[in-house]
């Protein structure tokens, strides 16, 4: 595998990461990635909660957590509890409901903050990736490659650069917009 393909794969990752991370910050309607890394304690040891219940989304300010053993829904309702997610959580027969109250302007502005600073994070990630590309090639140039060559490729490697922080960007921005208008 090339150094461009190494370096292409590596960035695409970054941004995948920065795709998740986006989807587990609060906008204005219910989302089962709100919840899905919340560690429940079951069993003597804690689990994410996406591995103990299946998670819908009934209404668009409510989850439905259906535990896969009903046993476990009153420690899945304390879990959502203890998260620190400003969610109320109501254990509903043999299934968990999860209520998302209604976020402030503050609130609203925090989260998009907080996708700047994830956005900022993925840039800074995809740039030390650039860095690390750029010394390996600098390495093949010392084993023989023209400097004509060694150019191309570092000029390949700030276009991919550029086109991995311009979409995290994007991705920000767009989750930004969803957070604003709901």
């Amino acid at each position: 595998m090339t150094t461009l393909d190494q370096t292409k794969k590596k960035m695409t990752a970054a941004i995948e990461h920065l795709q998740e991370e986006l989807k587990s910050i609060r906008t204005g309607r219910a989302n089962p990635a709100m919840v899905e890394g919340v560690m429940v304690e079951a069993y003597g040891e804690p689990m994410p909660l996406k591995k103990m219940a299946s998670i819908s989304v009934p209404e668009a300010r409510q989850l439905l957590l259906t535990p896969f053993d009903a046993n476990l829904k009153g420690a899945i309702s304390k879990a959502i509890g203890n998260a620190n997610l400003g969610l109320l959580a109501i254990v509903d027969g043999n299934a968990v409901r999860v209520k998302v109250p209604p976020m402030d302007d503050n609130q609203r502005k925090e989260m998009g903050k907080l996708c700047h600073k994830k956005s900022e994070e993925t840039k800074v990630t995809i740039r030390n990736i650039r860095r690390e590309a750029n010394e390996e090639l600098k390495g093949l140039k010392k084993g023989g490659m023209s400097e004509d060559e060694l150019k191309r490729l570092e000029k390949q490697v700030q276009e991919l650069t550029d086109k991995f922080c311009k979409e995290a960007e994007e991705l920000a921005v767009k989750k930004e917009k969803e957070i604003m208008t709901i």
